[in-house]
């Protein structure tokens, strides 16, 4: 296949007004060659006319006179000719040199490196290896040539490239020295000469692989590629410090913030906001509903409702009058187990892993916690003082004051609250009777709600029978549960009311009632009180394992698992 000289274009004017670059004659020596030989053009394509008639007479068929010519052998030895000539090739290559570094400097390479450059390097006289560029097929002499012998002749190896040079570029600096350094070129010059370099291959070790080769006779044929070495480790770090960084607009991820803490289903902030809002729709609710009922109360016909039903009816003939002391002395200790019951009671309800634990003598496996032994110990005691509140109440006739003993109660209870929502309040005489709506109050904590909280609390407790199926059966836990913390909340909120109505009627001479037990109107029922909430108040400082402990080992054994 016949091949045609190459032809170089030229370009622009390096000058204004001058000739096209580069002036015409000047063609560089590699581009030169007129044609290359048909014989050796597969050969040819990529090196010189002159070199690769060099390289093609060293090829391997003329290492063995007696071998018959095949395109197994020839083919390989056109790889060892490219493989040679692109060792000697740039040293017969012309320099192009460029557009100056400086203005009115002198064009760039400098013509000290072109001529270093296009003189060449000559290749050191070394010992046959496959760093000289010497095929496999010189170290042995009797090996019959075939495809694997032949490959093997094309394939040099060189670890020259390691020690390539490294380019040097513009200064850092206006007047500076080219960049990279004298110093770092140096360094990453010897760097890739350590690590490019492999140790060197014997004549009777590619001997040996050439044996190996040749006995794969029935083998496919392998495709042989030529790999050269990298020019330096990449694994080695840079010998200075990059310049390059991100920046103060790179983009950038903030880091999420914390999530805050939830005292139950919402956090503080909200709960502020919550009560805040809610504050102030109550306010608004009630301020709209007092001036409804006065509104309403105006009327005519409210008016004859209120004078038929003050709030209040007579009692029955031979109702006490007055409060007698016992009356006090429960009312005080009723109210100390109620507040402990509600506060170890939420305990439950929020404790998630116990830390001290209670059980009976006689029954090792009954464990339970030790919250839950306060609190049902506590259910014990307030069940006997209730029995004890309520035997008392019938047998001094006390019951007449808080039981309903005419259908009256119904209407005067509802007058009493239109009157409390009206702010003009019924007339107070608790010593003497309770308004229908507080004896509507006091019956329904007395024998409605407490019996509740107790038939619920026993279901829930250890004392409930669980082998019992029938009984379990018709009084599942579950109801006992939902039924048992809706009548705590009763309890709450029957308290709040009771202490607000309690100042806001007459405080002295209501303290004096429940703690004095006379009618008259001095402090010693307040002191009383303010004695009985500290009392109260140590007690619920006081409710926690390092106190409950020793009393708890009284009736049981304590663990702390």
């Amino acid at each position: 296949m016949a091949t045609y000289a190459r032809t170089l274009r030229r370009g622009l004017p390096r000058t204004p007004g001058g000739d096209p670059w580069p002036p015409a004659g000047e063609i560089p020596g590699a581009l030169s060659s007129a044609s290359v030989p048909p014989a050796e053009a597969p050969v040819a394509a990529s090196v010189s006319a002159g070199v690769a008639s060099h390289e093609s007479g060293s090829s391997a068929q003329e290492l063995r006179k007696d071998a018959p010519p095949s395109h197994e052998t020839a083919a390989p030895a056109g790889v060892a000719a490219v493989t040679d000539a692109a060792t000697v090739a740039p040293a017969a290559r012309a320099v192009r040199r460029g557009l100056p570094r400086v203005p009115g400097g002198e064009p760039w390479p400098p013509a000290s490196v072109v001529a270093v450059a296009a003189a060449g390097v000559p290749a050191p006289a070394t010992a046959p290896s496959p760093d000289s560029g010497t095929s496999v097929q010189e170290l042995r002499e009797d090996t019959p040539p075939s495809h694997e012998t032949a490959a093997h002749a094309g394939v040099v190896v060189s670890t020259q490239a390691s020690a390539r040079a490294v380019r040097r570029g513009l200064p850092r600096v206006p007047g500076g020295e080219p960049w990279p350094t004298l110093e770092m070129v140096a360094a990453i010059s010897a760097s890739g000469a350590a690590v490019g370099s492999p140790h060197s291959v014997g004549p009777d070790d590619d001997a040996r692989r050439v044996a190996a080769n040749e006995a794969q006779t029935d083998a496919a044929p392998v495709a042989t590629s030529v790999v050269s070495a990298p020019a330096f480790d990449v694994s080695v770090p840079l010998p200075f410090t990059p310049t390059v960084w991100v920046g103060a607009s790179a983009r950038t991820r903030p880091a999420p913030r914390p999530e805050p803490a939830r005292v139950g289903p919402f956090t503080k902030a909200q709960w502020a906001g919550a009560v805040f809002v809610g504050g102030l729709g109550l306010l608004f609710a009630a301020g709209m509903a007092v001036l409804a009922v006065r509104w309403l109360l105006s009327l005519d016909g409210m008016q004859d409702f209120l004078a038929t039903y003050p709030g209040e009816y007579h009692l029955p003939e031979g109702a006490p009058v007055g409060f007698p002391a016992w009356l006090g002395w429960q009312h005080f200790f009723n109210v100390f187990l109620m507040v402990l019951i509600i506060r170890s009671g939420l305990t439950i309800r929020t404790e998630k892993r116990p830390s001290v634990f209670w059980a009976p003598r006689n029954n090792p496996k009954g464990k339970v916690s030790l919250t839950i032994w306060f609190h049902q110990s506590l259910d014990i005691l307030w069940i006997v003082n209730g029995l004890i509140f309520v035997v008392l109440l019938f047998v001094t006739g006390q019951w007449m004051r808080i039981v309903p003993t005419s259908w009256e109660v119904i209407p005067n209870a509802l007058s009493a609250a239109l009157q409390y929502v009206s702010l003009d309040w019924p007339t107070e005489n608790g010593w003497v009777n309770y308004n229908s709506l507080q004896q509507l109050a006091y019956f329904t904590t007395v024998f409605v709600a407490a019996p509740l909280a107790i038939i619920t609390g026993v279901r829930m407790s250890g004392i409930w029978p669980k082998n019992a199926k029938a009984l379990n059966k018709a009084y599942p836990v579950e109801w006992a549960r939902k039924v048992h913390f809706p009548v705590m909340l009763y309890f709450v909120v029957f308290i709040v009311i009771h202490v607000i109505l309690v100042f806001a009627t007459g405080a002295l001479r209501n303290l004096n009632h429940m703690y004095a037990a006379t009618d008259a109107d001095n402090w010693v029922g307040f002191w009383l009180f303010v004695l009985s909430l500290v009392v109260i108040a140590a007690a619920w400082v006081a409710a926690r394992p390092l106190v409950l402990a020793p009393i708890a080992r009284l009736f049981g054994t304590v663990s702390s698992r």
